[in-house]
């Protein structure tokens, strides 16, 4: 089982650059087209979080036609940026996405990996929570089954250092970890919202970061670091499951030179 990771697309209407710089619409084509080149192609991906950048109807209809491509299962998951009720909106045929109301929180049982995802979405704020009802959902899903399991979200569960990020950070994240805690089959927590890959040890698991597909957010461990972005490499996340466990890889996107083998002059080079 390969599930691919994107995260933090911020598509904007009329294919509009980001903050006057950033072409997300036309970063994302070239994602999804690398996905679908992929020597092993995934068998779903989730995108967790900001799919859009303004919440609007015209931006999910954009966001639809650029995933159009994917022929595995997509699962859609909000973030700050988004809205619950456009997002259902454009995608009618996602079931999934009514699983329960009015959070998007879901479980996907139809591979080998199981995923449960959260809404830790507050309307207009930037950070997250994650309330008691949502926990205790939370919990009663993750009792319903020991097969391996991804838990899913936007906001991360961990400080990451990056000041301006972590003022809009996840509230509660001991009661998240009460709640993963007992549950040992949770392979992995993925999040996105901080656009790096980001690795924390996180109740007895592992918590990752998946980078964007466009921007990232400037590596300043300051906590009074602004809120910058660079054009550093554009990249999503592969969680492989093998005989180890689950298994995360960062995917660049782009044209690179080779592969080329170890060898020079005809000899191998270890």
């Amino acid at each position: 089982m390969i599930l691919a990771q994107i995260s933090d697309l911020h598509l904007k209407p009329q294919r509009r650059l980001a903050y006057g710089v950033v072409d997300t619409a036309g970063m994302l084509e070239n994602c999804v087209a690398q996905i679908m080149a992929l020597k092993q192609r995934p068998d779903a991906v989730i995108a967790t979080g900001d799919l859009v950048d303004l919440g609007r109807p015209e931006e999910y209809g954009l966001l639809r036609e650029i995933l159009a491509p994917l022929t595995m299962p997509v699962y859609l998951l909000p973030g700050n940026h988004d809205e619950r009720s456009a997002l259902r909106a454009a995608f009618p045929d996602h079931d999934y996405l009514r699983q329960w109301a009015p959070f998007v929180q879901y479980a996907i049982e139809d591979h080998d990996l199981r995923t449960v995802a959260l809404d830790t979405v507050i309307p207009g704020q930037g950070g997250g929570e994650l309330c008691a009802e949502r926990l205790a959902w939370l919990d009663r899903t993750l009792a319903q089954s020991d097969r391996p399991t991804v838990v899913a979200l936007h906001h991360p569960p961990f400080a990451t250092g990056i000041g301006h990020m972590d003022r809009i950070a996840l509230a509660n994240t001991a009661g998240l970890a009460e709640v993963i805690g007992r549950h040992p089959q949770v392979e992995r927590v993925i999040a996105g919202h901080l656009h790096r890959p980001i690795q924390c040890r996180f109740a007895g698991t592992v918590a990752s970061v998946c980078p964007s597909p466009a921007h990232q957010v400037a590596l300043d461990l300051s906590t009074e670091a602004p809120d910058h972005f660079v054009m550093e490499p554009p990249a999503f996340q592969l969680h492989a499951q093998t005989a180890s466990g689950l298994v995360t890889h960062t995917a660049y996107v782009g044209k690179f030179a080779g592969p080329f083998p170890f060898r020079e002059d005809g000899r191998l080079i270890d």
